[in-house]
């Protein structure tokens, strides 16, 4: 590598507001603060809620008097 070019690389804590942290590289000497990380963002925990279809398309058919295959 070219010496003198390259910023100094150095070891950061990320901090969650969920508690959890963890140390990292980084070019920013501080200590980083976000909001959701890997240990509380649903995506990544298997607790991530999905739009109910069922529930848009009952108000679709009642809205426009369509009787449900159920029915």
């Amino acid at each position: 590598m070219k010496q003198g070019i390259h910023p100094e690389y150095h070891r950061v804590t990320v901090k969650c507001s969920c508690g959890n942290d963890f140390e990292t590289g980084s070019v920013n000497s501080e200590d980083i603060t976000v909001e959701v990380c890997a240990e509380c963002h649903p995506f990544y925990t298997g607790r991530q809620k999905f739009a109910s279809a069922d529930g848009r398309i009952e108000k679709f058919n009642k809205k426009f008097g369509f009787k449900s295959a159920n029915e």
